[in-house]
């Protein structure tokens, strides 16, 4: 009976859609899926006019792979390709989903109209009512302007702001339908209306027929560097082809752009590294492939740089810069050492897929050396790629830690050797592809890294045969002028920031990446990841980085006393099985050569350690998010008291938060305030609140922007400062935090919200012009 009644009700959904679209057709015409295959010129212009409005916003939700229906506006083109019921961040489908990348797997709006996209602009008649009527943008304007949120108050209604909601995504033949059911989903959705001179301006552009200038022409001098670097992408012997497919494997997300070149009110000109079908001085035709290295099955294909159309938006930013000293550091390290390169590497998945395998014949030394000039973009790419998205895809790591490097003038001819032995067990999980069973590769890898921590634990004996080997000398100092030398990880639940530096109080645990760590991590989590892997893919990667973390934090551990390492470890994995705290320390990997260190504290010897490589860092280590920097001593005291609250009252605030200090006569001054959420460890896949600790959760306080998804903004006095701190520390409840909310927050609901935005956003881009992009609402919660 209930089987019969949902095919009916289904049956007579369908039925209505059509009669939608019928009365559509019969009152505009038929829909046209290559009307918008191509800009067109008009009276308004995107670029000056309709497109800042767009990015202030809708940009904020509809961006990057989580934008609600993949409807992304950050281009025209975007714009022009619509929504999509498919969602990509699915961690239950058990078969691969068609990859949707914006200006890489279709081009035009009708190759999307063929994918399934529906289109969100007028696809009709031309006229002035058809472009009103017929799309969804407008109708969604309207449906919010005919239901205004109440000011200043939680939203009300049954409408769901978390990242698992179940998304909708109506054609604008369901449209109907949905103004009538939800009355409250109108757009900018959870948020206050544009202004009525911004709805005015986007009607009347819908009403010309959404033109576009087309792409941003390149001046006479960016060219001329693009065609520069293209030159020396695409040489034509084995060395400097092996050269680019590595740095082409590495850089593939990053926003490229040129030292020195003029730059727009946005910032600079950004450029992606892609692989072309297309020689220099052709138009670009982009090689489609799920991974980087992939086979991209052309014989022929050339490195190109093709310029970044969407908007800069922070959580997926990140800029690598180009230049004459760049140029110079990449001939030294990959072409003049003398290495000789017989043959490249084929495609064939369990090479392709293993860069020990794929890039054998470039020395470690150089690869390594790549990795860190630039460490944390190495590292931004597993916090800022695709996999970064999600409470299960992170909670792989505590919510804040401090990553430190091995020396690469350590790295000597035995480890190469080593590392040449041992490649085959440090195979990946994309060399198996998107569409992998769920458990078995998984119990593949654990063999394999339990055989691989087995020789190095020989090797190591071998290696460091004294204590006077195990010293902080093994640990980079950034050559004296790099500020690479030391990063600092925060996670805000499902999301995650990586800073320059050795921010915040000292932290629990700590890193310690080598080459090989460094190097698996990249081809685990950015290259090898693919975000429309099914399950089983997704699963098995998680997995595997619960090896990785174990082997920095092991590689950390080495460097204490003998007596103090396996406390150390039972005190970061508590309530874990022995298994689990055997792979981070133990039989399986165990070094028993004692610390060359001469250790001053026994109880905590952890935090000395800390200490002493803050110190050796010291010269080279940024400072602009560390209270001391502040002038003002008296606030510095205020700031710092506040960032002593801890414990269970922390619960009740949201992971990462934004503090407006306003003081009369000067601007708001912008912090940023991260809950570091106590665990007693982080081996929990899918029921993380088992392991959480709140009477150790604790508070760092920022000064500037340190987080691309701010959950809630508070705006208070100077003089309310101490008020705020206490206030903070008696939260016993969600009313009290109600309460909080209503003393300093900024609602979602706020007339005022927009302003704020505008302030806050304007001055990340003046306080970091190549760092900064818009920050993402995704996230913001209603309380």
């Amino acid at each position: 009976m209930q089987l019969r009644f949902a095919s009916v009700l289904l049956l007579f959904l369908a039925g209505c859609t059509a009669l939608v679209r019928h009365d559509l057709d019969q009152r505009f015409g038929p829909a046209d899926g290559g009307r918008y295959d191509a800009p067109r010129p008009g009276a308004i212009s995107f670029q000056q006019q309709v497109r800042p409005i767009l990015d202030s916003r809708c940009v904020v939700c509809h961006s990057c792979y989580d934008a609600p229906c993949q409807i992304k506006l950050g281009s025209w083109e975007g714009v022009a390709r619509g929504g999509s019921k498919i969602e990509v961040y699915n961690g239950t489908r058990l078969r691969e989903e068609t990859p949707t990348r914006l200006f890489i797997d279709a081009e035009k709006a009708s190759q999307w109209r063929d994918k399934g996209f529906h289109p969100i602009l007028n696809e009709r008649g031309d006229t002035p009512a058809a472009a009103l009527q017929a799309s969804l943008l407008a109708r969604a304007l309207d449906l919010k302007a005919a239901h205004p949120l109440v000011p200043d108050q939680p939203v009300a209604g049954d409408i769901d702001f978390s990242l698992a909601r179940q998304q909708s995504c109506p054609a604008i033949e369901e449209y109907d339908a949905l103004e009538r059911r939800n009355p409250g989903w109108g757009m900018p959705f959870g948020l206050p209306a544009l202004a009525p001179a911004e709805v005015a301006l986007l009607k009347k552009w819908l009403q010309q027929g959404a033109p576009a200038e087309g792409p941003q022409p390149l001046t006479p001098a960016l060219q001329a560097q693009v065609d520069a670097w293209e030159r020396f992408l695409n040489g034509a012997d084995l060395k400097t082809r092996l050269m680019a497919r590595y740095l082409y494997e590495h850089l593939f997300l990053a926003n490229l752009y040129f030292e020195g070149a003029a730059e727009g009110s946005d910032g600079p000109r950004y450029f992606r590294l892609v692989r072309s079908r297309s020689g220099p001085g052709e138009a670009v035709q982009e090689i489609a492939t799920r991974r980087p290295f992939d086979d991209p099955e052309v014989e022929h294909f050339h490195y190109r740089l093709r310029p970044v159309e969407e908007t800069i938006v922070a959580k997926n930013h990140m800029p690598y810069a180009l230049g004459p000293g760049r140029m110079a550091r990449w001939r030294e390290l990959f072409l003049q050492p003398a290495y000789r390169v017989e043959r490249l590497p084929g495609y064939a998945p369990e090479v392709a897929a293993n860069p020990f395998l794929a890039f054998r014949d470039i020395p470690v030394r150089a690869r390594y050396q790549f990795l860190l000039d630039e460490a944390q973009f190495t590292v931004m790419g597993f916090i800022k790629g695709p996999v970064c998205r999600g409470q299960t895809a992170l909670n792989v790591i505590d919510d804040h830690f401090w990553v430190f490097f091995q020396n690469p003038d350590s790295v000597s001819e035995s480890d190469e050797a080593f590392l040449l032995r041992e490649s085959r067990n440090l195979s990946l999980p994309a060399e198996k592809g998107s569409e992998t069973p769920i458990l078995t590769p998984w119990m593949r890898y654990s063999a394999q890294e339990t055989r691989y921590l087995q020789a190095k634990s020989r090797y190591y004996e071998q290696r460091f045969d004294s204590p006077a080997k195990v010293n902080l000398n093994l640990i980079w100092d950034g050559g004296g002028r790099n500020d690479n030398a030391a990063l600092t990880i925060y996670r805000h639940f499902d999301s995650a920031t990586v800073l320059k530096g050795l921010v915040g109080e000292k932290p629990k645990t700590a890193w310690v990446l080598s080459y090989p760590l460094l190097e698996r991590i990249h081809y685990l989590l950015v290259a090898g990841y693919d975000v429309f892997g099914n399950i089983g893919h997704q699963l098995t990667t998680r997995l595997y980085m619960d090896f990785l973390r174990m082997e920095g934090e092991s590689q950390f551990l080495m460097l204490l006393p003998r007596e103090a390492r396996i406390r150390v470890r039972d005190h970061w994995y508590r309530d874990v099985n022995g298994d689990t705290r055997e792979r981070v320390y133990g039989s399986i990997a165990r070094f028993d050569q004692e610390s060359g260190i001469a250790y001053q504290e026994r109880e905590q010897p952890e935090r000395e350690l800390l200490q002493r490589l803050q110190q050796r860092l010291q010269p080279v280590l940024p400072r602009q998010h560390l209270l001391d920097t502040l002038p003002d001593a008296a606030l510095q005291t205020n700031l710092q008291d506040l960032a002593r609250v801890a414990g269970k009252a922390l619960a009740w605030l949201p992971e990462s938060s934004l503090l407006l200090l306003e003081e009369a006569g000067r601007p708001p001054r912008i912090f940023t305030l991260l809950r570091n959420t106590g665990h007693r460890n982080v081996t929990y896949v899918l029921i993380e609140k088992l392991a959480i600790a709140p009477e150790e959760h604790s508070l760092d306080v920022l000064p500037g922007i340190a987080t691309a998804y701010p959950n809630a903004f508070y705006r208070v006095p100077r003089a309310s400062l101490g008020a705020f701190a206490r206030d903070l520390a008696a939260l016993a409840s969600e009313r009290d935090y109600t309460r909080f909310m209503d003393a300093y927050g900024l609602r979602r609901s706020s007339p005022a919200f927009w302003a704020l935005s505008d302030y806050v956003n304007g001055e990340y881009r003046r306080q970091a012009p190549v760092e900064a992009g818009w920050l993402d609402y995704n996230r913001l919660e209603n309380r």
